[in-house]
């Protein structure tokens, strides 16, 4: 779960996303994911020692108990219910625990066959119910489910503390790590052993007991800490939600907004009234339409000050500043200056000040760029008599004025050629098969968690399937914010199992019986979306540990953020962008508006995300001493520092709310997602200098970047692949920074 904002589900076009979370975690195989947790790849934490273990094996009606008997092991969501979970979590660690003592009990001396591979092929049992679990506590959270997840966290910590301090394991890998030179081993094997290897030593295996016994028990901590954020937040978006009494307040929303507004006030027991619900990022959409300037300060502060305990609500304060300093102090004792010393030493960045250069390296031009963008805004304030200063609530509102002015045009003139289907069908679905010659096909026979959800084979050009793909588009209250990938199944050869992948959203669901119409912003989303979705199914790998997305945290959003640029490409916009009335193509000269369009307002798109980022990295460079008393001081005065703090440009996450740092696995690496645009613009540039969308440019980065996971170093697959070491030019050309 990149994730990956896995999309942060921004409003405007062409910027940094994810939330892959996110995203991207809930991909990760349960074989490998205690193994990553140090890593790099994810951040749960870890924690006590005594793990409790199942009285009895798995009962044969639990559905976990075998795999699936479904196609490709799709999950029998018409089986499953809450209480399966638990006692196939139970036991499932208790078998893999199991399976390891078969190896450390050996008198051989250690190989890859007896070692490493029986490692990769353990806790089968815990990944088809962690798969399942993760991915509903993400997408159709109950409080069943809450509470499960709770009850299992230190659970799943200790489990992961268990494999990556037990000292026997280590040794076997260690001694084999030290003789690979003579094991005659292929390269993706040697891959597979340095990066289990690297986690061990990561996780402290080898530290002084008294300093192993100390990590488990920072683990236990930041891992309780991390589910108590993650729930927080669910809990917050509710709490902040905004309820309007008349519909006169409203002025400037489309009939359809207002509607679903309504509906969610009747839910919410306020008959007759309105509520308008924030979004995980700062921004919320309806700032752009609302006509109100009280409303949208209503709007705008319920969602920057969430978090903060206003008026006895929810405040993660004090949640941060010690998840803040264990993380610090757990980063001392793994011999790390800090924790982004140690989370970045893995990644293609390699360490913090790399990180660090690039976003201050960014920062002043951007900075010039957004207080240019300012002077429009308030230019056109001016003109309508608005004498006001311009503020974070004015700013969305004006800046679709000037887009309006300047562009001739307006979300709602254009979301009549964005049908949601159409856009998947014939732009989506449509490109990708282009581009590597795939097809989707819909089926309706599997199983469901919700009745959004839809299911599709994925049908390569020769006629063969690939796996199958879950597209799960609307919002709920059960889901959390963003957009994300994950998976139901990973691809191994080992296993001998195919990818089942799926994309969530959360486009806002249309009153009944009306079409979604979507937003161009939503359109790209899905287009990124689906990036992650092709990386997780062209997976081509003998090990799980290194299948699909298991990526580095800087590499793993390139693939995704890549396909974005299809959506704007005129060929690609011109089979999708249709009237959903009449079927008509979008105009030339407004299809051409929303291009120009998509370069828009990158001064704010673009500082805001930088805010975010080098706030994540400033919390995460302190030592355990510097972790500040007051988060609200420590976040301005880390603005200040950048020369970012530009007041009617907030961070696109703030400190109290910031899911992918706290909650999430991007802490210290949340400067990935521009990191892998770099990699995407320029692997784009690429295709337009060869011909654009065609097989032979997709079969090229198909084979040597979405099939490889990371069976190799990620800069060597990226080298295949251009030919030479990325460059930034193609960046500031796609932002309209240059």
């Amino acid at each position: 779960m990149l994730p990956m904002e896995v999309r942060s589900v921004s409003s405007g076009q062409h910027r940094i996303r994810r939330w892959v979370t996110a995203d991207i975690v809930a991909a990760i195989p349960l074989v490998f994911l205690t193994l990553l947790i140090f890593f790099g790849r994810a951040d749960f934490g870890h924690a006590k020692e005594p793990l409790p273990v199942a009285a009895d094996k798995l009962p044969a009606d639990n559905p976990f108990s075998r795999p699936s008997p479904l196609p490709y092991q799709a999950p029998e969501f018409n089986r499953i219910r809450e209480e399966h979970y638990l006692p196939a979590f139970l036991e499932g660690m208790s078998e893999q625990l199991r399976e390891l003592d078969a190896i450390t009990d050996s008198s051989e001396a250690a190989t890859f066959e007896n070692t490493i591979l029986p490692l990769e092929k353990s806790g089968a049992l815990l990944t088809r119910v962690r798969n399942v679990f993760s991915n509903l506590t993400s997408s159709n959270k109950t409080e069943g489910l809450q509470n499960i997840e709770t009850e299992l966290a230190p659970l799943q910590a200790a489990h992961a503390d268990n494999i990556l301090l037990n000292g026997k394991l280590f040794a076997r890998v260690k001694s084999l790590w030290e003789r690979r030179a003579d094991e005659n081993l292929t390269p993706e094997q040697t891959e597979v052993l340095r990066q289990h290897y690297e986690s061990f030593v990561r996780a402290g295996a080898s530290l002084a007991e008294n300093k192993k016994a100390q990590i488990r028990v920072l683990n236990e901590r930041i891992s309780r800490l991390e589910t108590q954020f993650d729930e927080n937040l669910l809990a917050v978006v509710t709490e902040r939600a905004v309820v309007v009494e008349t519909r006169e307040e409203l002025d400037g929303l489309s009939e359809g907004d207002v509607a679903a507004a309504a509906e969610l006030a009747t839910e919410r027991g306020h008959d007759g009234k309105f509520v308008l619900e924030i979004t995980n990022t700062t921004r919320v959409p309806v700032l752009t339409s609302l006509n109100n300037r009280k409303l949208r300060e209503r709007v705008w502060k319920a969602s920057a000050e969430r978090a903060l305990g206003r008026n006895g609500g929810v405040d993660n304060r004090p949640l941060i500043l010690e998840l803040a300093r264990l993380r610090a102090e757990r980063a001392e004792l793994l011999g790390f200056p800090s924790h982004s010393a140690f989370k970045l030493q893995n990644q293609m960045a390699r360490k913090p000040e790399a990180a660090m250069s690039m976003l201050t390296d960014l920062a002043p031009g951007v900075v010039d760029r957004a207080r240019q963008e300012a002077a429009d805004l308030v230019a056109m304030m001016r003109s309508r008599g608005k004498d006001h200063d311009l503020q974070p609530w004015d700013w969305e509102y004006y800046a679709e004025k000037v887009r309006q002015e300047r562009f001739e045009f307006d979300e709602s003139e254009v979301k009549p050629y964005f049908e949601l289907n159409t856009v998947l069908e014939k732009g989506v679905f449509f490109t990708m098969n282009k581009l590597f010659g795939i097809t989707f096909r819909r089926r309706t026979d599997l199983p469901v968690f919700q009745a959004d959800v839809r299911i599709f084979d994925v049908i390569d050009s020769d006629g063969e399937q690939i796996g199958l793909y879950y597209f799960d588009p609307f919002r709920r209250p059960e889901k959390r914010g963003g957009a994300w990938m994950s998976s139901f199944v990973d691809q191994s050869a080992l296993l001998q199992e195919h990818p089942v992948i799926t994309n969530t959203l959360n486009i806002p669901r249309p009153a009944s019986g009306e079409p979604a119409l979507i937003s161009f912003d939503n359109v790209i989303t899905m287009f990124h979306e689906m990036g992650h979705a092709v990386h997780g199914l062209f997976s081509d790998v003998t090990y799980p540990s290194v299948s699909g997305t298991n990526t580095p945290r800087d590499f793993v959003e390139f693939p995704s953020t890549f396909e974005e640029d299809w959506a704007v490409t005129p060929e690609i916009l011109a089979n999708y962008a249709r009237h959903y009335q009449t079927g008509e193509q979008i105009p030339e000269e407004l299809l051409n508006k929303v291009i120009r369009a998509s370069r828009f307002n990158q001064g704010f798109d673009t500082l805001e995300y930088l805010s975010a980022a080098l706030l994540d990295l400033e919390w995460h460079s302190l030592t355990a001493e510097q972790i500040p008393e007051d988060v609200e001081a420590f976040e301005a005065a880390a603005l200040k520092k950048h020369g970012i703090d530009f007041a009617p440009v907030p961070p696109r996450y703030r400190t109290a709310y910031f899911a992918h740092i706290w909650g999430g696995g991007y802490s210290s690496s949340y400067y990935a997602y521009i990191w892998s645009e770099v990699l995407a613009a320029d692997a784009f540039a690429f295709m337009k200098e060869n011909g654009g969308c065609t097989r032979e440019n997709g079969d090229r980065i198909r084979s040597q970047i979405l099939s490889r996971g990371s069976s190799r170093d990620p800069m060597d697959s990226w080298k295949a692949f251009r030919g030479r070491e990325p460059e930034v030019e193609s960046l500031l050309i796609r932002r309209g920074l240059k």
